[in-house]
């Protein structure tokens, strides 16, 4: 009986361990007053990571959504999320009128 006690907590913990691994990254570029792509979908779950590659200072700020986010500004880095609830998140740029995307989680 402790066998299969110890082999079925073995069982889950290397199940645990191995879901992480399945998780996946989805990249958004921000350059010189621009989001690219400017839509994203995604699964739930899913690491969304904003890098930076101009030289001008930005933010990632979700303006609407089911859930809010916010980065410093920089200008040069990432920033990311992970976001668990469904729906479509507007975000921006809080320095640049016009620099926006569309993250859609599914």
């Amino acid at each position: 009986m402790k066998r299969v006690l110890v082999l079925v907590l073995a069982i889950g913990v290397a199940a645990a361990l191995a879901i992480p691994a399945f998780a996946s990254t989805k990249s958004v570029k921000i350059g010189d007053n621009f989001f690219s792509p400017k839509t994203v979908t995604v699964k739930r779950g899913t690491k969304v990571v904003w890098k930076w590659t101009g030289s001008a200072p930005h933010n990632v700020t979700v303006t609407s959504g089911p859930k809010r986010f916010h980065s410093r500004t920089q200008t040069k880095g990432s920033f990311s999320a992970i976001p668990h609830t469904k729906g479509t998140y507007k975000i921006v740029c809080t320095i640049h009128a016009g620099m926006a995307m569309t993250l859609k989680v599914r």
